[in-house]
């Protein structure tokens, strides 16, 4: 997908890209490329993949949920940037806050955000464990919102501790199944969420498969989760 089909396929959900907005993303990929010889970000090279697999996939969310509004949205794992720096170039009202692990990855997204001229964003070096913790965190975004992190009921843990009442947990799914969101059920109920909306859809040119999950946030987390760091993945909530 080059800048054009690019620009073209957005314009099939509503959604106009500026040319500040072009440029915006063709800096985004040449940084990307060029961090991604010394730090591992992606396996994903190629400029019309790095626009349909990254960037497209990444700005899908707003297909369904509206990202017009001023909200506050906390990104879990977000490796590269995936997808809150994307929709962020797309919707710059929106107040982001990344959470990362890996502390290049961090580097690496201060300096991009640095040479697009983006401000309104928090970089937290942690675990999403640990900030689901905090009091000036937990359940504090209007959305939490992760990309290809971990299955649902796992995501579910590091995510809607952080989800404010009314708020929503969006998870960007490759290929998924009903199994997995049945797998699922038990975590979303106990962490306070509840399934809103699923859309399936493919990725245009590659037709590679993608789900979104809409899970909204309809109580309070219980005070035990999320559980200490490593415990979501080993034991999940089932």
């Amino acid at each position: 997908m080059d800048e054009n089909k690019f620009k073209c396929e957005l314009q099939n959900f509503n959604i106009n890209v500026n040319n500040h907005q072009l440029e915006q993303f063709n800096i985004y990929y040449s940084f990307l490329i060029e961090w991604n010889k010394k730090v591992n970000l992606t396996a994903i090279t190629d400029k019309k993949e790095v626009y349909v697999k990254h960037f497209f996939d990444s700005i899908s969310p707003s297909f369904l949920f509206d990202f017009t509004k001023c909200l506050s949205i906390c990104d879990i794992g977000a490796g590269a940037g995936f997808p809150s720096i994307p929709l962020l170039i797309i919707f710059p009202n929106l107040k982001v806050t990344i959470v990362d692990s890996l502390q290049k990855r961090i580097l690496f997204l201060d300096e991009l955000l640095q040479k697009l001229n983006i401000s309104n964003v928090k970089l937290i070096h942690g675990r999403a464990e640990d900030i689901g913790k905090k009091k000036e965190y937990r359940e504090n975004f209007d959305v939490v919102i992760a990309r290809a992190v971990a299955r649902t009921n796992v995501l579910a843990e590091y995510c809607l501790p952080l989800c404010k009442l009314s708020g929503h947990f969006i998870a960007l799914k490759g290929q998924y199944t009903d199994e997995e969101l049945s797998e699922a059920k038990k975590a979303i109920h106990i962490l306070g969420g509840k399934h809103k909306q699923k859309y399936s859809f493919h990725l245009p040119i590659e037709q590679s498969d993608r789900t979104i999950l809409v899970i909204q946030k309809i109580k309070k987390t219980p005070k035990l989760y999320p559980r200490k760091a490593g415990t979501p993945v080993k034991k999940p909530i089932k």
